[in-house]
């Protein structure tokens, strides 16, 4: 049988170093569709948590770049919350979106704490937070610093007494110097020396079926994840997948498993880093195997791992670590702490020679076609065309969608077509980008959408596939479209006649025709004509060009992509309807007298549009006193994290420089001031921050804000509304 298709499940050590390997080693990787669905972007290395806890480390010195990673080996990524298995069909069930189909699975999800029936028991009076998710415990224990400090003698209780409850009763310790500490342990689980050290750290110790008083921390040792247990995979008695020494599932060879989550049936350990650290060399040595049809080999773990334990003690001025092999417990001395830290920077520098690696395969003056609207034609370019066409209207009239028809009842319906290249390699979050991106041109025009049509080209690859990318596609598209009571109601596929890139997500090219329709009475809001005297409102912040440029290269900080996809993911319907009822309730007539989406073109350039519209109206109406221009705030665009930091760094997105023909807006011409003028502030003129300010407006948006021209005594209703922001006015 042959492999075309391997879904990473989950984000684990054993995962990010397969992932590490593909992109060290190109030639390893198999030559199939692969895909990492994670539930963050990053992972956080375990063996560092307790210097996290105890403040000798940052976050960002244990995070582990997924997304960089992904981008590297030529992986495909999902950023998604797993739920289940369904293994009929061989689907990953997602939360909030569709399942993904696959044809290898290997699942490194990590762990859940385990509950002991006391704690249940007690769980009402108290709170108790378990220390797996990390993500969450980590949130929860800084919020338990201000009661720290507040009061310094209310108490809190970790629970567990192995290897992680003493590492963290003695990291929060050294975090929270005067804080009173419980450990509730089975007395059988601590040693001697563990008990003298506690003591030492001022640490009380209660026996583990002592009633619960405070706010408890669970480090009760794990088990394997809800959904997991429930998916009909072959579990061990704390819910572990057993495998056999290939590391594929017993019973299911197209199913691998690893990590906390996992167990050799043969060859039971109890979960550990080092074991998941080690397992991932031979996992992928297998599934490049099973790839090329070659038999797989068997791994045999060592019976026992070494394992470190270090701490600080602020007070005495200490830095001391422990080991454990088999039965033996030795320390606490120094040098073992110092062995520790070195063993746990060794592994994150694995993962940081990558961001050198990156930084060192692309410049950042190489050419990187970009992607989602940076893929849109330079104006110029269709100015020329449009002219030389004979269709020199269009141009000369810019809209973001045109009336089509209009019936009896005073209703009008609009039209609008969008659409771009993948700009990420999750096929649904891309229909879902193209079909809000669309939209908004409707939205710009005071309408609300009724429906779309498709057309979506795939890449050339096995059918299965092409079905699978089709399939979520169309729901995300669906995704964006049916909280607006819109509809999608037909289209067109094509294939294309080109290899795709890989990962095959990156192949799809989405293009949808939008319609919407304006109810009786209404005002199309259009690009004009602008009033003296308007506030100019924008709906949020501006930057994805530079940064998904960035990314491409692999520069961008990876929580600011983040970001950046959470903002434009979600959709402005909610901000448009808000808007029209704001007008609605207004007791002006037509307080909104232009609007626009900010897209490829940037805010200057989509700024010049309406100026455009706007003087032609008043030059039809031979009335050329009235010729208007824009001041902008520069100060106060607002910018997405990280696009000013890549602006100075030298990063635009490859429109960026189309998109200055756009300053001639700035330029007197002859004895005319500009058409816009820009209010510096604080910013110096001709500075790295002037300049960079100078990239952001000319940058191309992908699901861009809306920007209006309105009265003052309406802008002061519309930014009673988060997001809203005034950069600026007409005068």
């Amino acid at each position: 049988m042959s492999v075309d298709q391997i879904v990473l499940a989950g984000g684990g050590h054993s995962h990010a170093l397969l992932l590490r390997r593909w992109a060290m080693q190109p030639s390893l990787r198999p030559s199939c569709e692969i895909t990492l669905v994670t539930r963050k972007s990053t992972t956080l290395y375990s063996g560092m948590i307790p210097g996290l806890i105890s403040g000798i480390y940052s976050k960002d010195q244990l995070e582990i770049d997924l997304r960089r990673l992904t981008l590297l080996s030529r992986v495909g990524l999902i950023v998604a919350e797993i739920i289940g298995i369904d293994l009929k069909n061989k689907k990953l069930l997602l939360e909030n979106r569709p399942s993904i189909s696959f044809q290898v699975l290997s699942l490194d999800v990590g762990s859940e704490t385990y509950f002991p029936e006391q704690v249940v028991l007690h769980r009402k009076e108290v709170e108790v937070v378990p220390i797996k998710p990390l993500e969450f415990s980590l949130a929860w224990i800084k919020a338990q610093d201000s009661k720290s400090l507040l009061n310094s003698s209310a108490p809190f209780t970790i629970v567990g007494g192995g290897f992680s409850g003493v590492e963290v009763s003695l990291a929060l310790r050294n975090r929270w110097p005067s804080r009173k500490l419980f450990l509730h342990a089975k007395s059988s689980r601590l040693s001697a020396l563990f008990r003298r050290v506690l003591s030492a750290a001022s640490v009380e110790i209660f026996a583990s079926d002592s009633p619960i008083k405070s706010p408890a921390l669970l480090c009760t040792g794990a088990k394997g994840p809800a959904w997991l247990i429930r998916s009909g995979l072959p579990v061990d008695g704390s819910g572990r997948i057993l495998t056999t020494n290939t590391l594929q599932v017993v019973g299911n060879p197209f199913f691998f498993a690893v990590g906390d989550c996992a167990v050799i049936e043969s060859s039971p350990r109890p979960p550990s880093g080092v074991w998941a650290v080690r397992v991932a060399e031979p996992l992928a040595n297998n599934l490049e195997r099973l790839v090329r049809n070659i038999p797989l080999k068997q791994w045999q773990p060592q019976s026992t791992a070494l394992q470190l334990v270090g701490f600080q003690d602020k007070l005495n001025k200490t830095s001391l670590g422990f080991a454990s092999w088999s039965v033996f417990l030795i320390g606490p001395h120094p040098f073992l702490w110092k062995l520790k830290q070195k063993i746990d920077l060794r592994f994150m520098a694995r993962f940081n020679d990558l961001v050198e690696m990156a930084n060192s395969s692309s410049r950042k003056d190489e050419v990187m076609a970009c992607r989602g609207c940076g893929a849109k034609l330079p104006g110029s370019l269709l100015k020329l065309s449009l002219n030389e066409a004979g269709l020199s209207g269009i141009e000369q009239e810019p809209k973001d969608a045109v009336e089509i028809t209009s019936i009896g009842q005073g209703e009008r319906f609009l039209q609008s077509v969008d659409g771009f290249p993948a700009l990420v390699s999750d096929p649904w979050l891309n229909g879902r980008l193209c079909a809000l991106h669309a939209s908004s041109d409707i939205w710009a025009c005071g309408a609300e959408v009724l429906s779309a049509q498709a057309v979506i080209t795939l890449p050339l690859v096995e059918a299965k596939l092409q079905k699978e990318l089709l399939t979520q596609t169309l729901s995300g598209i669906q995704s964006a479209l049916k909280p607006q009571g819109a509809k999608l109601i037909g289209g067109h596929t094509l294939e294309a006649r080109e290899l795709s890139s890989v990962p095959n997500g990156l192949g799809v090219q989405v293009s949808l025709s939008v319609n919407g329709k304006l109810s009786n009475g209404e005002r199309e809001w259009g690009k004009g004509p602008l009033h003296s005297g308007d506030v100019l409102l924008i709906s949020r912040s501006i930057g994805t060009g530079v940064l998904f440029a960035a990314a491409m290269k692999g520069n961008a900080c990876r929580n600011d992509i983040d970001k950046a996809l959470e903002q434009i993911s979600i959709s402005q319907y909610e901000t448009f309807k808000t808007l029209k009822a704001l007008q609605e309730r207004s007791n002006e007539l037509s307080p909104i007298h232009a609007c626009t989406d900010v897209t490829g073109f940037g805010l200057l350039g989509h700024l010049g549009e309406m100026i455009q519209v706007t003087n032609q109206i008043n030059k039809g109406l031979k009335n050329t006193s009235s010729l208007v221009r824009v001041q902008i705030d520069i100060e106060k665009v607002p910018s997405m994290e990280g696009s000013i930091l890549m602006f100075e760094k030298g990063f635009y997105s490859t429109l960026a420089p189309a998109n200055k023909a756009s300053l001639s807006l700035l330029e007197a011409n002859g004895n005319n001031e500009p058409l816009i003028q820009l209010n510096l502030g604080e910013i110096d003129y001709g500075s790295v921050s002037y300049k960079a300010l100078i990239e952001l407006l000319v940058d191309p948006q992908t699901c861009g804000p809306l920007l209006i021209s309105c009265t003052k005594r309406f802008a002061k209703d519309v930014l009673c509304n988060d997001g809203w922001c005034p950069i600026g006015r007409v005068i």
